[in-house]
């Protein structure tokens, strides 16, 4: 209460000061003349700027004492002009790299680059626009080093955005997101099936709900030193984004942008079929026909009756491919037999392959994206309001995302010291036919990946469903069981999937803030902020009468609403003799409240009349919805002091004391100091070669606090039981001693600029420890819970950070701008809780976990591996039925990690007079995903390494003994004189290192590569990328076109977004395709191919 008392009495002494102003105007130009647009007017040492108009024209109200403006524009070198008697000031900017510049750091401040003492990199809303991608957050992939996002390959998917290395062990690893100095949500709303592979819809994260077109700039704050003033919310990196705002002095401003995309799959990520091979299963081990005779070849005998008599049938009610051999003079009943609703019902078909195979399924993407933005001002305010609509087609059918983003902001000049600003952003988003993903019905990736025949024809199925409306499945029982002949029997028509089994989703969104700034005088000013990010978030997902699985209705409510309350006062002043001494700091305070609530429920049983979801319409009487709600409470009291000295050395002090309601009374304030050293060494010395130099240190201490609802025990209610309420306890006991996470970091950094700032390099290296993990932790039954919630562990992240901005030629109008980044970050679990050494976080199918492992990386892949030799080699032994097999483990190994050894981007930026070409080469080595979809699609035989010839010109599907299979290599297991498998006193199997020449057979599930005797680690992948992952030709129509009319600029663009992947690993996927974001990485299930996208966009100014 002191404290609020003190800062009131300062707001109010504050109103009672009164000092004058002037006026300054001006023209910022570049060399040649031309006006620069958007370039940054700001009286050094406060808050206090604009941005020039279409002309480049300015005007800006400077507060007595100040004499110093400082201008800047991106790709140019930052000026400083100091204020003489004139007025008008008209500044020409020279062309080049440079890190003299402000930029935005937390809570919104903008200071000076070269006084920061921790790593920023900040990527302008031009960048992040010139080719848009639906999640904004792509946009940044490759741009900046230490920055992991993995991306999404579903339509409307969530990212992942990883800053230094994942550091948490059950919370989460995201960044946080601030807009215009507030901190946003970005949870992800997907149910933990879905994020673990076993089944569900990506709905994205809800950072993706800022509209790009919006986006002045995007700050990278990579560091706690950095983030140290947001606290509890800082552990993982801060991505700051400052949106577009109005002008005072401007005239009024239309800007229109429209775009079109269209989008197909990248068949190299997808698979390639073998069309060899029909339906079923080895064709050696023998079917059973309707009359119970043995049929060898594969093939079952049917009779349709009515004088059809027995006819061959292909084995339609199975899910594989390896069964007979095509052959086109072969008649057979296929699918297409059984359907009495079809014309070729009791007629047998040609048994052929089908070039008209799962790929054609995915149709051609479209994407429309249009925006109008107004913004104008006058010599007291200034205003920006825009509009947007994006409209996304998917690549499946029955598929788009609609957003519609209304941004409004404006400022006025209450008085001469005054001024009061509001943003206001509303969303609406809307999602139909999102993706299934994992292992399940919804996605047909698990078909067309794992379980598929390669005779199946997508535009039969699509015709059969439009002609009947009904499941006329590929996959029906057929001969298997006479009676249900027409029944799916593990797959649906993909079409009626798409077109019945779909989902459907809106979200409203409204966040801004209103605030109000007084300037006590030119070094102290007082600003006052309420911000607010509300959103309800309705899911539906259903599953029709007619389907293989239950048919189904389920509806999932979320709201979200949170609060932020900050007061700040700031200073900025300079002492001394030529004002070489520079002192300035901000003291503040924040109080947050968030609330979140969520219900889900869902029919039981069925639904009763076909078509109508509603959970009214259940066969039974529906379970007890799931409820979460909670809400949480943080006061934060925060301060900053920076002294410099001379333009040479800057220190930093910060600190910030939280108070969060998620913790115990006795331990719910957690204090998180920074300091940082700035030493510009390039002031010491004059060089023609150096042009700046600075190097840089910090530590600071920045936390996480426990998850809601975690420090008392709850209860769940349940279905009653006789009209008696029931509820029951949670297998997971809370715990009232919880403290914070807390995550303390060192950093040094070389900042570096040479032949007159044409090449820029920025160097970091960094270690962070995470302490008190919140974890759960095994109990004995005998307290009523399995685990109990403890603080413990420690997981290090260690690494490098490079970026080089370079300018190799500018030669006319002729220049090349090369940015180079590249990051490497080596995580650690350290410790666990006691004598714990692994966490199995999650479990995915084939037997495959995820895990902290001490000693190793988070995201460790464990499975069974091969058993190797001392030299090296798998150990191998021959197998009854033909062909070599791997010896593999009894028990999980490490097989694998989530994590790359390293990430680069290369971005070039050429221009010729009004011509620009840009380029961004990804680049991702290392790190290893768990491919579900090899490790069933090789024991099914629909990939087109499981049939043709080998290097012996035999049928690879040939019993080894016979000449057929596939080289297996390894040592031989030995035996003794009676041909027993010798083993060691550990059990391990023994090799004297005969070098193996047989082959592995390749049959079915049973035989050498089938996932019956495959080691998991067969299918353990390089995740290694190098992708063009952007690309866009501009051309800017000359301004003489439009001297004498309203138009302000024209430009034309060509753009392309994942053009082409140069090299990777895995030869029949993405190796960034996933699940969704989140903690559980690493696993392909169903994956969906990379989207290759080509568009148009126009840009009209007036």
């Amino acid at each position: 209460m002191k404290r609020l008392s003190l800062v009131l009495t300062l707001v109010f002494f504050a109103f009672g000061m009164a000092m004058a102003q002037r006026t300054v105007s001006g023209t910022v130009t570049d060399a040649t003349g031309e006006t620069l647009i958007g370039a940054s007017v700001l009286v050094k040492g406060t808050t206090t700027g604009t941005v020039t108009d279409f002309d480049g024209k300015y005007t800006l109200s400077v507060p007595e004492g100040a004499k110093t403006l400082v201008f800047s524009y991106t790709g140019f070198e930052s000026q400083e002009v100091e204020l003489g008697a004139s007025n008008v000031v008209d500044v020409v900017l020279a062309e080049g790299v440079t890190l003299d510049a402000a930029v935005v750091t937390a809570l919104g401040i903008e200071r000076d680059k070269k006084s920061l003492g921790y790593a920023a990199q900040e990527v302008s809303g031009d960048e992040i626009t010139k080719v848009k991608d639906a999640n904004f957050i792509n946009s940044l992939s490759g741009k900046v080093a230490g920055v992991d996002i993995k991306r999404s390959t579903q339509l409307g998917g969530s990212s992942n955005v990883v800053i230094r290395g994942t550091k948490s062990l059950y919370g989460s690893s995201q960044a946080l997101f601030v807009v215009d100095g507030t901190p946003i949500d970005n949870r992800i709303a997907n149910t933990t099936n879905q994020q673990t592979g076993r089944g569900g819809y990506d709905y994205g994260n809800a950072a993706m709900d800022i509209n790009p077109e919006d986006i002045e700039s995007v700050s990278i704050l990579r560091g706690a030193a950095a983030t140290a003033l947001y606290g509890s919310r800082a552990a993982n990196g801060v991505i700051l984004i400052t949106t577009k705002k109005g002008s005072k002095n401007k005239d009024l401003g239309i800007t229109i942008t429209s775009g079109i995309t269209a989008s197909k799959i990248d068949k190299s990520t997808f698979v390639r079929y073998q069309k060899q091979y029909g339906a079923g299963y080895a064709r050696g081990l023998g079917w059973y026909a309707s009359d119970g005779t043995d049929d060898p070849d594969g093939f079952e005998y049917y009779d349709f009756g009515e004088g059809a008599g027995d006819v061959l049938s292909e084995a339609v009610y199975e899910d594989a491919s390896f069964g007979p051999e095509y052959d086109p003079n072969l008649m057979v009943y296929t699918w297409k037999s059984y359907y009495p609703e079809l014309d070729t019902y009791g007629q047998p078909q040609p048994f052929v392959a089908t070039d008209d195979d799962a790929s054609n399924f995915y149709e051609t993407g479209l994407t429309y994206n249009n925006s109008i933005a107004i913004d104008g001002g006058t010599d007291r305010s200034a205003f920006r309001l825009s509009y947007t609509n994006f409209d996304q087609k998917g690549n499946l059918p029955n598929s788009n995302i609609k957003r519609n983003t209304i941004a409004t902001s404006g400022s006025f000049d209450v008085t001469d010291k005054l001024t009061a600003s509001a943003t206001v952003n509303f969303i609406n988003t809307n999602g139909l036919g999102r993706y299934g993903t994992g292992y399940d019905n919804r996605n047909v990736n698990q078909s067309f990946r794992q379980w598929y025949q390669t005779g199946v024809s997508m535009s039969d199925q699509e015709e059969t469903y439009n002609l009947t409306g009904k499941n006329i499945s590929w996959n029906p029982y057929g001969p298997l069981d006479p009676d249900r002949a027409t029944a799916p029997h593990y797959f649906d028509n993909y079409y009626f999937n798409r077109y019945e089994n779909f989902q459907s989703d809106e979200r409203n969104r409204i966040m801004g803030n209103t605030t109000l700034n007084y300037e006590v005088n030119s070094w102290f000013n007082l600003m006052g902020r309420v911000a607010m990010d509300r959103y309800s978030f309705i899911q539906e997902e259903r599953i029709a009468v007619g389907s293989i699985d239950v048919p189904m209705y389920w509806r999932r409510n979320r709201n979200f609403s949170e609060m932020n309350y900050d007061l700040i006062a700031s200073f900025n002043k300079y002492f001394g003799t030529d004002n070489k001494i520079n002192f300035d700091g901000n003291l503040g305070m924040n109080i947050r409240r968030t609330k979140y609530d969520f219900i889900s429920a869902q029919t039981n049983g069925g639904l009763v009349v076909p078509g109508i979801y509603s959970l009214a319409n259940s066969v039974s009487a529906p379970n007890a919805p799931a409820e979460t709600a909670y809400e949480i409470g943080t006061n934060g009291y925060f301060a900053r002091a920076s002294f410099g000295y001379d333009n040479f050395i800057y220190v930093d002090l910060a600190g910030r004391y939280d108070i969060s309601s998620t913790l115990p009374e006795a331990n719910n304030g957690y204090f998180y100091p920074s300091a940082s050293l700035s030493l510009v060494f390039s002031e010491l010395m004059n060089s023609s070669v150096l042009s700046f130099g600075k190097l840089r240190f910090n530590y600071a201490e920045v936390g996480s606090p426990a998850p809601p609802l975690s420090i008392k025990n709850t209860y769940d209610f349940v279905a009653p039981f006789n009209g008696v309420a029931l509820a029951s306890a949670s297998n997971t006991e809370n715990n009232p001693d919880l403290v914070a996470e807390n995550t303390k970091s060192i950093e040094a950094g070389l900042e570096m600029n040479f032949l007159n700032n044409r090449v820029g390099l920025d160097f970091s290296v960094y270690r962070s420890n995470t302490f008190n993990q919140i974890i759960p932790v095994s109990v004995t039954g005998a307290t009523g819970s399995l685990f109990k919630y403890v603080n413990a562990g420690n997981i290090q992240n260690q690494g490098l950070e490079l970026a080089l901005n370079t300018t190799p030629v500018k030669v006319g109008d002729f220049q090349w701008n090369l940015n180079l980044t590249w990051s490497k970050n080596q995580n650690e679990v350290i410790e666990l809780f006691e004598d714990q050494t692994n966490i199995q976080l999650t479990t995915v199918q084939g037997g495959v976990t995820i895990n902290a492992t001490v000693g190793e990386p988070f995201g460790a892949i464990r499975g069974t591996n091969y058993v190797y030799h001392t030299n090296g080699e798998p150990i191998v032994y021959p197998h009854w039925n033909g062909g070599m097999r791997w010896r593999k483990t009894a028990t999980p190994e490490n097989i694998g990690n989530v994590n790359p050894d390293w990430r680069g981007g290369i971005q070039n930026a050429l221009s010729y007079k009004n011509l620009a070409l840009s380029f961004l080469i990804d680049i991702q080595k290392g790190g290893d995903f768990f491919s579900l979809d090899m490790w069933y699609g090789t024991a099914t035989g629909i990939y087109d390494w499981t049939a043709g010839t080998n290097d012996k010109g035999n049928d690879v599907r040939a019993n080894p003994d016979d000449g057929g299979g596939l080289p297996i290599g390894g040592v031989i297991h030995s035996t003794d004189a009676d041909g027993n498998y010798l083993y060691d006193d550990d059990g391990n199997p023994i090799s004297d290192g005969t070098v193996n020449e047989e082959y592995g057979y390749v049959s079915d599930v049973y035989t050498s590569f089938g996932y019956v005797y495959a080691p998991n680690a067969y299918h353990v992948y390089d995740a290694s990328f190098v992708k063009l992952r952007e690309a866009a030709i501009t051309y800017s129509l000359p301004t003489n076109l439009f001297e004498n009319n309203f138009i302000g600029g024209i430009d034309l663009s060509l753009v392309g977004r994942n053009l082409w992947i140069i090299h990777k690993n895995s030869e029949y996927s993405d190796p960034e395709a996933g699940l969704s974001a989140g903690r559980f990485l690493g696993n392909q299930s169903g994956a969906y191919p990379s989207i290759r996208e080509i568009g148009f966009n126009l840009k009209v100014r007036f």
